[in-house]
């Protein structure tokens, strides 16, 4: 069996078994080597499972629920833009089609791991093997462009190097904000976006914008009944489900349609809390186990990769992200250049205000702006790729073709930093990754040399205001 069959299997493992259990699996075996007692691991893993799952069901019950809402409300603006959102699940596909995106589902597995253990950093990113493909695409895409496997595998092993200073600088405010001990989102489309959202962060308290203080504990002090999340669920659903229903208000079915999204909005933030709960569960005898451990061996806190999918329902996250839906719709319409409206990634906001809320400490407003700052330009960035995608996605088979004068695109493209970073290798290959790994490692000695303060200022940074009216 050669490497690549290999490598194959993996994937296929991966993709049989999928996340809930992969990480369950994942997390059994990492308590058990911070030497916790059996039977806490298994129940540890039990509960990441269950909780995993949890999530997975109430996203797949609510996303078809919203996904004909928005869809209509597209249609009645009279958007017609060539490119075609693909969604996220097409884009593992291709990731994976290609001999550098399948070797770095294994390859990065690896060296995410020696990361760890040799305490480059302190965050265990393996645990996030499900998400190899936010690499290996960009790494699908050097590969196409240069036909230099090398040059594409060292591109995704660079971008991983980054992304840890990214993700070691969210830890501990993600872990505070979303309630997980020791836990946090590593995925690199988050990652990357990380250094973005703190420097609007910063810029809009600068401004004075924390002293709109739309925090959903806030909102419920000042309106109380009106201030209750799940009746804010409940009145951000209805004014999505009016904006797609504006042609059909005269209907039964427009209504149902209406009624059916404000509800499903509601519950998924009433039942969110609880799934969560059982999650988080999962890191209590970790959590406790790490602290001794980094205690004993003299390194620093550990903290544990989870799916973003943990954060998703959050009340003022699920919120930002659903009014950040209709704001991204006219974002896709003014913004010169732009070639495509993620229509199938819509509903995935609620992922990308992982980032966004927890350092905004759940202040919608300033999640908003930022979110939106932040996208304009990853809008510009994102559609001169998609000729590119097209022809690599074309080129998958199993998968429906891209008529000719269309393109095939997704959200992933809009990582502004990534973005720019593969741009660079496209033209100057070698020559630029080797610039930008020598450019790493001052970036890297000077975070490492800074941590404490810098976390410390990311954490103040986020509290500002959150007392303002």
């Amino acid at each position: 069996m050669d490497v690549i069959a290999i490598f194959g299997k993996f994937s296929e493992f991966i993709n049989t078994f999928g996340s809930p259990i992969v990480i369950a699996i994942i997390l059994f075996v990492i308590c058990l080597a911070f030497k916790v007692k059996t039977k806490n691991a298994f129940m540890s893993a039990t509960f990441a499972g269950i909780g995993l799952m949890g999530f997975m069901w109430l996203i797949n019950e609510y996303i078809p629920i919203v996904v004909p809402v928005v869809i209509s409300m597209i249609e009645n603006t009279g958007i017609n833009l060539p490119g075609i959102d693909v969604g996220w699940a097409a884009v593992a596909v291709v990731a994976y089609s290609t001999e550098a995106g399948m070797i770095y589902l294994v390859l990065g597995t690896i060296f995410q791991l020696v990361l760890f253990l040799t305490r480059f950093t302190n965050v265990f990113q393996p645990s996030g093997v499900w998400d190899q493909y936010s690499y290996a695409i960009w790494g699908s895409m050097v590969y196409f462009v240069t036909k230099d496997l090398l040059l594409a595998v060292a591109f995704m092993l660079l971008l991983n190097l980054y992304v840890t200073i990214c993700y070691e600088a969210l830890a501990k405010r993600w872990s505070t904000y979303y309630g997980y001990q020791n836990c946090t989102i590593v995925q690199l489309h988050h990652g990357m976006g990380v250094p973005v959202a703190i420097f609007l962060n910063w810029l809009l308290n600068k401004c004075g914008a924390y002293k709109i203080n739309w925090k959903p504990e806030r909102i419920r002090e000042k309106f109380g009944f009106w201030g209750d999340p799940i009746v804010m669920g409940v009145m951000v659903g209805l004014v999505l489900g009016i904006l797609g229903n504006l042609t059909n208000l005269g209907t039964m079915a427009g209504w149902g349609s209406i009624a059916s999204v404000a509800i499903g909005t509601a519950a998924t933030m009433a039942i969110f809390p609880r799934v969560a709960a059982i999650f988080a569960q999962a890191f209590t005898y970790l959590a406790s186990a790490s602290r001794t451990f980094s205690k004993d061996k003299n390194r620093e806190e550990i903290y544990i990769g989870v799916d973003d999918a943990s954060g998703y329902g959050e009340t003022s996250t699920l919120l930002a992200g659903t009014l950040f839906i209709p704001i991204f719709i006219i974002m896709c319409i003014v913004v010169p250049g732009n070639l495509f409206l993620p229509v199938s990634t819509l509903v995935g906001f609620p992922f990308t205000f992982n980032v966004y809320s927890s350092l905004n400490n759940g202040n919608i407003f300033k999640s908003l702006i930022s979110c939106t700052l932040a996208y304009i330009p990853g809008l510009i960035l994102a559609s001169p790729l998609f000729a590119t995608y097209t022809q690599i996605y074309n080129g998958v088979s199993g998968l429906e073709p891209i008529a000719a004068g269309a393109f095939a695109g997704n959200s992933f493209f809009m990582g502004m930093i990534q973005n720019l970073m593969m741009r660079s290798v496209f033209s100057w290959g070698w020559v630029a990754l080797g610039v930008l790994f020598v450019a790493f490692w001052p970036l890297w000695f000077w975070f490492k040399k800074n941590k404490v303060k810098i976390v410390d200022w990311i954490e103040e940074q986020a509290l500002m205001g959150s007392t303002s009216n």
